[in-house]
């Protein structure tokens, strides 16, 4: 194999791979081996016939697309061995120059880490938030103690009001007709949850008990299914049961109950301590985006296209995901707010861009300023993992695997990367 390469455009490397005759052939043989079970010739069992009679009926051809695939990642990956210049960040275009039974032609376009010049990092001012908390942020988050542990209560002598639960039977009919998915019976609905179409809870308030209604609505113009959109229509009701939420009562002994801490003053402070450490946490990560950020402003580097689409690819990765959480497929969701999934990578594109940048400079100032992460240090984190788990140390160690060390190690890394930006800038 020969090979020659040079820098291309916009953090790309153009590699020129030439094979010989010997080393086509052997990709050629490789091809035929694998894929010979897949043709059929008359006078020959299936998978025994002989390479030279297929290239005759098939064509000369005919296993040269499997040989580029057997051939290429082979000697690609032993340029990369051999070149350590050549930082890939992503698989390669590979386009056929000249192809024969002589030997092939081939270029790789490569999208390689690209360089960073890097703006100021150090000696800048940068502002702190500082959050405080307050009486009522300590009153919310009690309250929604209390919510957690409520429970519902029949209500039998008054009407549906606001934030009851009820139990209704409903029958949704447009122009007359009954559209799928319109009807249901005992369905539980809380009042004032934005669950149904706007209007329909607010028309079931002042209901009792028994009661039948028919009540009006309009579908949203943004209405996921076509034949509804905009539509009038008219859903009967009845009601069945009312259910009202009922809050323990705030004292000494639910705390102790709900928690197990002795007293209400007791867990307002413990609650009040909580909330500090959440807004000093948020005040720190709020601290370290906005260093990023102005080192990145001033940081020059030429992203390959392909860095920006990998990074984008995880993102619509980890939305999948999310939605598959709540049962929805993300092609389910495209069609609901009505995008293509080229529209809905394009929306990701300026925060990938983003991202990408400021890792980028991340790493670029990790490497300068000779970052690491010691043996010590892994081990004392593990320690404090283990400790954190009531384990053993080698317990945890036996079931740690590369990429959880890796993970360990990074953090480290990324906890002395923003100690050293705060010692080096003033922060007020």
């Amino acid at each position: 194999m020969k090979y020659t390469f040079e820098k291309g455009k916009k953090s790309t490397v153009k590699i020129n791979i030439d094979l010989t005759a010997k080393e086509w052939k052997e990709a050629i043989e490789l091809a035929y081996n694998k894929t010979k079970g897949r043709y059929s010739v008359p006078g020959f069992r299936k998978g025994k016939v002989p390479q030279k009679v297929l290239e005759s009926v098939y064509g000369q051809g005919v296993f040269y697309e499997e040989a580029i695939n057997q051939a290429f990642p082979k000697y690609y990956t032993e340029i990369l061995e051999k070149e350590p210049t050549i930082d890939a960040v992503a698989s390669p275009d590979l386009d056929i120059k000249k192809i024969s039974e002589k030997g092939i032609s081939m270029i790789a376009i490569v999208a390689v880490k690209p360089e960073v010049v890097l703006g100021a990092y150090k000696g800048i001012n940068y502002k702190k938030n500082v959050y405080t908390v307050k009486d009522e942020e300590v009153d919310a988050d009690i309250k929604r103690l209390q919510e957690r542990n409520s429970r519902l209560v029949d209500v039998t002598d008054r009407a549906v009001e606001n934030g009851d639960s009820v139990v209704i039977d409903y029958s949704g009919s447009v122009d007359g007709v009954k559209f799928d998915g319109g009807t249901a019976e005992k369905q539980t609905l809380v009042i004032g949850s934005k669950t149904f179409i706007p209007g329909f809870e607010d028309q079931v308030i002042g209901m009792n008990i028994g009661e039948e209604r028919d009540i009006n609505v309009k579908f949203p113009e943004e209405y996921h299914a076509e034949n509804l959109k905009g539509k009038d229509a008219v859903f009967a009701i009845k009601l069945h049961e009312i259910k009202k939420t009922e809050l323990p009562e705030l004292n000494d002994e639910f705390i102790k109950e709900a928690v197990g801490v002795e007293s209400l003053e007791a867990y307002k402070v413990q609650t009040r301590e909580k909330l500090e450490k959440q807004n000093a946490d948020k005040a720190e990560r709020e601290l370290e985006d906005e260093i990023i950020k102005k080192i990145t402003e001033t940081t020059d580097v030429e992203i390959p296209d392909a860095m920006i689409e990998n990074q984008i690819d995880r993102m619509v990765q980890e939305m999948e995901y999310r939605l598959s959480y709540q049962g929805l497929k993300l092609a389910d969701y495209l069609k609901y707010i009505g995008k293509s999934m080229e529209d809905f990578r394009k929306d990701y594109t300026e925060q990938a861009t983003e991202y990408v940048k400021s890792q980028l400079v991340i790493e670029e100032i990790i490497e300068r300023e000779e970052i690491k992460a010691t043996d010590e240090e892994v081990e004392k984190r593990v320690e404090m993992m283990a400790a954190a788990q009531g384990k053993p140390v080698p317990d945890v160690k036996k079931n740690m695997n590369a990429r959880q060390l890796d993970y360990i190690k990074n953090d480290i890394i990324i906890k002395k990367f923003f100690d050293l930006l705060k010692e080096a800038n003033t922060i007020e």
